[in-house]
C-alpha cells in the first residue's frame, strides 16, 4: 500500500491520466476520509456529551456537600444545646448530692440525740436511680419466629 510518493490529501491534488484504478482508489480515499470526519464529529459530540454530564454531576455534588455542610452545621448547633442541657443538669444534679447528704447528716444528728424523727418513706421512683433501668430484662426470642413482621 505505501508508495514512494506520497499523495496529497486532497481529492481534487490526485489527477492521474485515464486509467480507472486511479480513479477509483481516489473514490475509496474520499469515501474514507468522509468516514473519518463523521467519526471524528461523533467523538467530539460523545466528549462534549460526557464533559456537559460530568459539569451537571459536578453541580449536583456541590449542591449535595452544601445540604451536607448545612446538616453537620445544625446537628453541631443540636448537639452544643444539649451539651449546655446536660452540663446544667450535672451541676444540679451535684447540688441535690450535696444538699442530700447534708440533710442525712442532720438527721444522723438528730438521731445521734435522741430526737424521734419520722422519716416518710421514698416512694419507688426510677428516676431517683438514674443508673438503673426502669424498664425489667426481658430475654430475647429464639428460633424462626424473630423475624416475622
Amino acid at each position: 500500500m505505501s508508495s514512494p510518493s506520497r499523495r496529497s490529501s486532497s481529492p481534487d491534488s490526485n489527477i492521474e491520466g485515464g486509467s480507472g484504478s486511479g480513479s477509483a482508489g481516489d473514490e475509496r480515499k474520499r469515501k474514507r476520509m468522509l468516514s473519518n470526519r463523521e467519526s471524528a464529529r461523533r467523538s467530539r459530540a460523545r466528549k462534549q456529551q460526557r464533559m456537559e454530564e460530568l459539569i451537571a454531576e459536578a453541580s449536583r455534588l456541590q449542591a449535595e456537600n452544601a445540604r451536607v455542610e448545612a446538616q453537620i452545621g445544625a446537628y453541631t448547633a443540636e448537639l452544643g444545646k444539649v451539651d449546655g442541657e446536660n452540663a446544667v443538669l450535672r451541676a444540679r444534679h451535684g447540688e441535690l448530692a450535696g444538699r442530700l447528704q447534708a440533710l442525712g447528716g442532720v438527721l444522723e444528728i438528730f438521731q445521734v440525740a435522741g430526737a424521734a424523727v419520722d422519716i416518710p418513706e421514698i416512694p419507688d421512683d426510677p428516676l431517683l436511680r438514674p443508673w438503673q433501668s426502669p424498664f425489667a430484662p426481658q430475654l430475647a426470642a429464639t428460633g424462626a419466629d424473630v423475624f416475622q413482621f
